[in-house]
């Protein structure tokens, strides 16, 4: 049978591993070993905060569309609980945008819910 030699397979291998951790600090960036761990760790931590982001930016658009009611004299609680009333389906990110770029069209929705 004929011997395979596996040096160019396991280097090219080693290359990859070390370039996916190319700018981690101490030995994370040049030892293979500590390298995969690191990406190993590195993708939990990027499939866990996928989710968490998610949650971060509804956080965000609520506090948004409540400082632009508080202006206006009115609650994001009461304000929520009228457009659910209403069956109006318009999201917090679109809401949220809309108080930011264009306040008139705002005001205007909220004159139309709070009735």
């Amino acid at each position: 049978m004929v011997r395979v030699k596996r040096g160019t397979t396991s280097n090219k291998t080693r290359k990859n591993v070390l370039k996916q951790v190319k700018g981690y600090r101490f030995n994370r960036s040049n030892k293979e070993r500590e390298a995969r761990v690191a990406i190993a760790h590195a993708g939990n931590h990027a499939f866990a905060h996928r989710r968490k982001k998610k949650g971060n930016f509804r956080r965000l658009f609520t506090i948004r569309i409540n400082a632009s009611l508080r202006a206006l004299g009115t609650t994001y609680s009461k304000f929520i609980d009228a457009l659910h009333k209403q069956n109006i389906e318009l999201n917090r990110k679109v809401l949220s945008q809309i108080a930011q770029e264009s306040p008139e069209s705002f005001k205007r929705i909220i004159s139309k819910v709070t009735k």
